[in-house]
Parts: C-alpha cells; structure tokens; sequence
C-alpha cells in the first residue's frame, strides 16, 4: 500500500470519528435492537495513532480536531499528554495548530485552561519552532489567565535565556497593553539578548522607547491614558499595513517566479519536453509552481494544440485531492475541460469529503463533463451508473439552489447528463419539468442572466444531438415563444436557438416579422444566419435594407448571395435592376456585384436566358476590367465576341478587347487583333480600334512605355493599300516625339 493510499484511509477514518464523535442526534433504532457502535477505546486509538504516528500534518492536525471536540475526558488526556511530549515534535504541533484553528474560526474549546501550563512549559524548552506555535496557542486565553505564569518566565532571570526569549515572542503577540508595558521593563534587563529581544519586539509594534527611565514611563503612561480601545485600534491598523506591505512583496517574487517559469518553458522546443516540465510541477511539492502548471495546462487545453501528454492525467486526477483549497479550485476547472480523463469516480468520492463550498461547486460541474464524456458513443472508459444518478441528484440540488451560479451550474450539468439518454422516459419528462419549474419562478425577478442560462440549457436539449429532443420540443416551445418578449438579450437570444431547433422555418416566419432591428446584435445575426440557411426571396427585401447600413453589411450580404444561389433566372435578373443596371439604388463593391454577375450567370445559363447571359456577362467584362483582372475580362468579352450578332457589336467588343489586352501588357495579342482588322479594311481615326488605341496612348497606366506599344503597332504585318492606318502611326510617333522634345526643357532645368 503507498503513501497516499495510506494517508488517504486514515484520514477517512478520523473524519468518520469526527462525525461519530461530537453528539449528532441519532435515529431511534426498533424496539428491542441494541445500537452497534464501535468501542470508545478503539476509536480513541484510532485517533492517538493518527496523531502521535500520522503520516501527514494534515491528518495528524486533523485527528487532534477531532479529540478537542470529543467528550471523552480520555481524548483530552492524549492531548495533554501529546503536549509534553519532547521526543514528539510533530504531535506537540499538530496540538498547537489545531488549537489555533479553534481560535481563528472561533469555536469554543471546553475546559480550555487545561492547556494553559503545558503550552508555557513549551515555552521554556529549546524547541523554538515549537514555542512559537505554543505562543500563538496562547491566544486561545484572556491575557489575564496566563499573565502571570507567562511574565514569570520573561523575567526569571534563572532560566535559560532561549526560554525568556520564547516568553518575549509570546508577549508580543498579545493584544493587550499589560503585555506591551511587561516588554518595556524588560529593556533594563540585565540579560543583554533580553533587553535586545524586548527593544525589538516593541520597535516591530510600533513602539518606540530608549533607555530613559522618564521617557519609558510616559509611554506607558500613555498607552494607559488612551485606553485598550485605541491601543487595539492602532495595533490592528499597523497589522494590516504590515500585511499589505508583506502581501505586495509576496506577489512581487511569486510574479518572477512565474516569470521565471514561463521563459524556461517558452524556451523548451520539444512538445514531449514541455510536457515534462509541466508534469514535474504538477507533482511537485509548491503551490505556486501546481498554480502555474495548471494554468499552462489550461492554456494548451483551449489553444490549438490541445492534446496533452498521457502522463499528466493521473497526476491532474490526484491534484483534485491536494492540500491547497486554489490547487484544488484550479484542477476542477482544468478536468472541467478534460472529460477524456477518467477521473468521474475522484471526483465523486472528493466531493463527499471537500470543506469548501465554492471547490465543490467547480468539482461538480468536473464531474457533470467526466459523466458526459463517458457517456459517448467513442468513450474510451465506462462510469458505473451511481456514480450518474448522484451526479443527476447533485444537478437537480444544485437547481434548486437560490444562488444563481449554483442554479445555472445545475442546469448546465443536468443538460449533459440528459443529452445522451439511458433514462426512462417518466423520469426525463421529471427532469425536464424541474427546468421548466426553475425558469418560471425566475421570470419575475431581475436576474435576467440566470433566465438565459437556463433557456439556453433547455434550448440545448432541443438540439438534434439530444436523446430526448423529441420530449423537450414538446416541453419547452411554449416557454420559448413567451420569452421572445423578455427585455433581456440573452433571453431571447436563447428563445431563439430553441425555436430553431424545434422548427426553422416557423422562426424564421415568426422573427422576420418582429426581430429584424431587434437589439440585440447576436439576435440578429442569428436571425441572418437562418435567413441565409432556409430563407427564400421574399427575406432579400429586409437583408437588402441592411447592405450598406451597418456592421451587419457583409453578414447579409452573404445570407442574400445564399438565397440567390437557391433562386431561379428570373430572381436574378430583377434584382440585378436594383444592384446592376439603374446603378444606384444599392451601393455595392465591385467585388460584391461580381459575385451576385456569376450567380447570375450561372442561371442564365442554366435556364437557357440568352439576353440575360448577355447582359451579365457584359457588366462582368467590365467590373473585371475595372479591378484589373484582366484575365477573367477578356474570357467574358471572347464569349461575348462569339456570340455577338452583329457586326457592330462585334466591333465595339474588339475595341474592349484590344484596351484589355493592353493594359495586360500583352502587347502582342493586341497587335493580332490589329493585323485581323487591318486584313479586313483600312482603320482610319475614327475606328473603334484606333479610338481605343488611341485612348490609351493619351492615358497609359502608370509605368507603361507608350513607344513600346507603338514600336510593336508598327512591326504588324500590314496589307499596302492601308494608307490611313499608316497615317495614323505617324501621326502618334509625331504626338509622342513632341511630348519626349516638350519634357526635355523641364528635366535639363531642374
């Protein structure tokens, strides 16, 4: 058996000791039965061998609380006796320690002045670790009980001097003015570490006295003077100065600590490397280190790399059971987002035995994600079934709690628990009708926030993945269409997910009535995305309404292109009227008109629109020409020129197509389609070619050479009977040589 297996089972049995031991009322047993109880004195060895032989000071201080609060006057005895125990370290401070447990939670101890001369004999040994704690313990009593015995030691100059030190020590904690004038007399001590020790302790009070008799005397007398009020004001009041100072110092070396971690790690290369690093403080004995590691471990979990070491696992599952309450806050929340980690029966058994309330919470819903994961088709590990009925009673007792945090952890375990079956069908429509219940008493109370969570967790339960979705539709759909009234966003967004889930087109008819312009900017998305999912033509004219307008643009925008893609010919060609040809109604990019023109396309195609087909894919040629794809244009205006009727059009097409190719810089096609045309007939100025030639030797893009392009115009192949197109390129190597000639002056005179 190991350690922890060890520790683990005395602890449970000194727990249940406790719980036997403190005089709970017990249920009356059938006439005629005996009670069957464990003997006294074999609980009270129980409890002596956790104490004087533990493994652990968690359990060793554990089983001394349990004797305080015992009424055996044996159980008392083994504490007495612990406490002169020389040879006994550890059982004399786990004594101390409980008995300053019992002061800082204020329970009361009976018969406490039994420990009175034991804690001062204490004092008078050589163990100072142990005189500290008894010192603290000390606080336990009014200054009165122990003043006496206690001042003897400080100024029993016959003693040993550690002793009188340790009495110093003791003196200095006490919150009463008798102590603090006790201290000043012993600055004339004739002990020097004595006088030393006194001088200091009152300097770490805020005292400051000399070696002048008169001096000394007033500050006593003012200590009187002011009053055991005032002098425990300004005690407090520099306790806690003295605190934020140690406090912010403390955060300061726990942040380089920190520091220091994060730069060893970022630096570590190797993912398997990284894994023991944070594997080695996880088990390591520093809180602050587990802290850190659980956080990284956190990290990597929500990152994009996910996947954990194998080995990191069982370490995680024990840290849930670790001495610090932030360790183990920290680990609930971490196996929260870990359910592949087979860790639901830890879980359950730390949550009977965990103190704090908000640990058990985050152990909770850990274990409602362990019990959830189990329950896939693809799990890897089964839990048996107890361990899920207790999670579902936990979720239905969470429910039902005040808090909201509490209720809405509830509900969202109890939503997992029910998503994948294996419950009669009585007992989900129980669960169902606890949800219901719970939203219904939330509906007339401020806390909208704990109505959405609630509505989302029932929402979740309509879900298509959800065993019993059937069931919860049925159950819920009311709820859902009275809280599309709520003036809370989150309420009505969860309404809204629900009703989808129960039927997509009824909320889409529904919503795009009344929550177009709702305010909620998530209710609208959603309403957007639904519109883009299933809608028809008749929700383009609200999306359209929104092009252009706000930050919802492009989101509606890309619902409508969906709609169109699911619409007919004739869809399209009307609303290219309103994006395309009156130009204007609807300002759209270029980029956007093209996407709807492909669309278009398509159709046209499709359904066999020639005129339509035309028209789209002569404003593409265009738009393409005008983003500079010049490519995909002069794709468009080859089709154009191949289906083209008349000549006319054929040539106005040429003219598109040779500007193209020129602003491609492809050169050499348009020179082609020069030598086609110049085959044909003489190109004289006021021929579409030549005019687009023309146009853009008057306007070149930026960095083209416009005697290139006339060099490789003149190298065409052309007939002898074209004297106008001859003209015409002496006519531009004149404009173009008078240009060079008028620029000349102006570079030569800079």
């Amino acid at each position: 058996m190991s350690t922890k297996q060890l520790c683990l089972i005395v602890w449970l049995i000194v727990s249940i000791c406790h719980q036997t031991g403190i005089g709970q009322d017990k249920p009356a047993l059938p006439e005629g039965k005996a009670p069957i109880e464990a003997k006294p004195d074999e609980q009270l060895d129980i409890n002596k061998n956790a104490l004087l032989k533990g493994p652990s000071e968690q359990i060793r201080i554990k089983a001394a609380v349990v004797m305080l609060l015992s009424e055996d006057p044996l159980a008392r005895e083994i504490l007495l006796e612990a406490l002169k125990q020389v040879e006994n370290s550890a059982a004399r401070a786990a004594v101390c320690k409980a008995l300053i447990q019992f002061r800082v939670e204020r329970k009361a101890v009976e018969n406490k002045q039994e420990f009175i001369q034991p804690l001062l004999n204490i004092l008078t040994s050589d163990d100072s670790v142990g005189a500290k704690l008894a010192a603290e313990a000390t606080l336990l009593f009014q200054y009165e009980q122990i003043q006496q015995d206690l001042e003897k030691i400080a100024t029993e100059s016959s003693l040993p001097v550690r002793a009188r030190l340790n009495a110093i020590y003791a003196l200095k904690l006490q919150p009463d003015i008798r102590a603090i004038c006790k201290l000043i007399d012993l600055i004339d001590d004739a002990e020097s570490q004595v006088a030393a020790a006194a001088q200091t302790a009152l300097s770490s009070l805020g005292i400051a006295v000399d070696k002048d008799v008169k001096a000394r005397q007033q500050v006593i007398d003012k200590l009187k003077f002011q009053g055991p009020e005032v002098f425990l004001r300004d005690r407090l009041i520099r306790r806690e100065t003295e605190f934020r100072k140690l406090e912010n110092e403390l955060n300061l070396w726990r942040e380089r600590y920190r520091s220091s971690l994060d730069r060893i790690y970022d630096a570590i290369g190797e993912d398997v490397a990284k894994g023991k690093f944070l594997a080695e403080h996880l088990a390591g004995s520093e809180s602050i280190a587990k802290l850190w590691a659980l956080e990284r471990v956190a990290q990597r979990r929500r990152g994009t790399n996910p996947k954990l070491p194998v080995e990191l696992g069982p370490i995680l599952i024990n840290l849930i059971s670790d001495p610090n309450m932030e360790v183990r806050l920290k680990t609930a929340r971490v196996l929260a987002l870990m359910g592949e980690l087979n860790s639901a029966q830890h879980l359950a058994e730390q949550l009977k035995v965990e103190p704090d309330d908000e640990v058990r919470m985050e152990l909770f819903v850990a274990l409602g994600g362990a019990c959830y994961y189990a329950s896939l088709p693809d799990s890897k590990f089964k839990i048996p079934k107890d361990v899920r009925e207790q999670t579902l009673q936990l979720a239905v007792k969470y429910l039902s709690e005040q808090e909201p945090k509490k209720a809405q952890k509830g509900a969202e375990v109890m939503k997992k628990l029910l998503e994948q079956g294996g419950l009669e069908s009585a007992e989900v429509d129980r669960y169902l009708d606890l949800l219901a219940e719970k939203f219904n008493q939330q509906i007339k109370t401020a806390n909208g926030t704990l109505r959405g969570e609630l509505l989302s967790a029932m929402a979740g339960l309509c879900a298509p993945q959800s065993v019993y979705n059937a069931q919860a539709k049925k159950r819920f759909k009311p709820l859902f269409e009275q809280a599309l009234s709520d003036k809370t966003d989150l309420v009505r967004e969860a309404a809204v997910d629900g009703l989808i889930y129960i039927d997509k087109d009824g909320a889409l008819r529904r919503l795009r009535k009344d929550f177009v312009n709702d305010p909620s900017a998530i209710m609208r998305k959603k309403l957007i995305d639904l519109a883009g999912e299933i809608g028809a033509k008749e929700d383009l004219v609200w999306l359209v309404e929104k092009i252009g307008s706000n930050s919802e643009s492009e989101l509606a925008w890309q619902a409508m292109l969906k709609i169109f893609n699911n619409s007919d010919a004739n869809v399209l060609n009307k609303w290219a009227e309103v994006f395309i040809w009156q130009n204007g109604q609807i300002k759209l990019s270029d980029e956007q008109k093209i996407a709807f023109l492909e669309i278009a396309e398509r159709k046209a195609t499709g359904e066999n629109k020639p005129e339509m087909l035309k028209n789209v894919r002569q404003r593409l040629a265009d738009l393409y020409t005008a983003i500079g794809q010049f490519e995909r244009a002069a794709g468009y205006l080859g089709l154009l020129r191949e289906t083209a009727q008349t000549m006319q059009e054929k040539e106005a097409i040429l003219s598109k197509l040779v500007d193209v190719y020129l602003r491609w810089s492809k050169l050499e096609l348009a020179a082609n389609l020069v030598e086609n045309c110049l085959l044909e007939k003489d190109l004289d100025p006021n021929d579409v070619v030549v005019r687009s030639i023309d146009n853009y030797l008057i306007n070149p893009p930026a960095g083209a050479d416009p005697n290139t392009i006339l060099k490789v115009l003149a190298e065409t192949k052309t007939p002898q009977d074209r004297p106008k197109w001859r003209q015409q390129l002496k006519k531009w190597a004149e404009s173009l040589g008078k240009a060079e000639n008028e620029e000349k002056p102006k570079n030569s005179g800079k």
